[in-house]
C-alpha cells in the first residue's frame, strides 16, 4: 500500500512523533492508522501515549438533544484541568463525540467493555452463518475472529469511524486532541436514550 503524505501529516498530529518515524510507522502498519499508532507507543515515540498515563479528572459532561427530542445523548469527557475543559478545541471534541453517540449507537466505550456472554452470543451467531455458507471447519475461527473485528468496530465508540472523517477512528480523533492540547484525554462514559426503544420487544 502506498503511503502517502497526508497519511503522515495525520499520524503526526495524532501522535506528535517524528515524520520518518511516522512513515515507518505506515509502513511496517501496511497503512492502518491505528497499528501505526500502537508501533510509535511501542517504541516510545509517541508523546501522545506518554500523556495519556497521566490523570485527568477535569473536562465536561455534555448534552446533544436530536431529532426534536427523539434521541438525547449525555457523555462525560475528561482532560487534566479547567484550562483546557474551556477551550474551544474541547468544546468542539466533547460535542463531536455527542453526535457520534447520537448517529452511530454505540453500546460500549470499548471491546474490553463487552461482557462475555456478549462476545460468546455473537461467536455462535457467526459460527453459524459461516456453516450454512458452506465454509470449511479449519477455516471457521479465522471467519469468526474477522466477524468480530466489524462487530466492535460497530458497537465500541472508541472503534467506530468518526462520522466527520471516515478515514479515522474516534480513538484516533482522541489522540490526536491529546497531542494537540498536551494534556490527557479520556471518553470516560456515556449514555444514549432513544425515544420508545425500551418498549421494543
Amino acid at each position: 500500500m502506498e503511503i502517502t503524505a497526508t497519511m503522515v501529516k495525520e499520524l503526526r498530529q495524532a501522535t506528535g512523533a517524528g515524520i520518518l518515524d511516522c512513515r515507518k510507522a505506515l509502513e511496517t502498519a501496511e497503512g492502518d492508522f491505528d497499528k501505526a499508532v500502537d508501533f510509535l507507543r511501542e517504541k516510545g515515540l509517541a508523546k501522545a501515549a506518554k500523556r495519556m498515563s497521566r490523570e485527568a479528572k477535569d473536562g465536561k459532561v455534555a448534552s446533544y438533544i436530536h431529532g426534536g427530542g427523539r434521541i438525547g445523548v449525555l457523555v462525560e469527557v475528561n482532560c487534566e484541568t479547567d484550562f483546557v475543559a474551556r477551550t474551544d478545541e474541547f468544546e468542539a471534541l466533547v460535542n463531536d463525540i455527542a453526535l457520534q453517540i447520537a448517529a452511530m449507537k454505540p453500546r460500549y466505550l470499548k471491546r474490553e467493555d463487552i461482557p462475555e456472554d456478549v462476545l460468546e452470543h455473537e461467536r455462535e451467531i457467526f459460527r453459524n452463518q459461516a456453516l450454512d455458507e458452506g465454509k470449511p471447519e479449519r477455516i471457521l475461527d479465522r471467519i469468526i475472529e474477522g466477524k468480530l473485528e466489524k462487530f466492535f468496530q460497530e458497537v465500541c465508540l472508541l472503534e467506530q469511524a468518526f462520522i466527520r472523517d471516515e478515514e479515522q477512528t474516534i480513538d484516533a480523533v482522541v489522540k490526536a486532541a491529546i497531542a494537540k492540547t498536551g494534556e490527557n484525554i479520556i471518553v470516560r462514559r456515556f449514555t444514549r436514550f432513544e425515544l420508545g426503544e425500551s418498549l421494543e420487544a
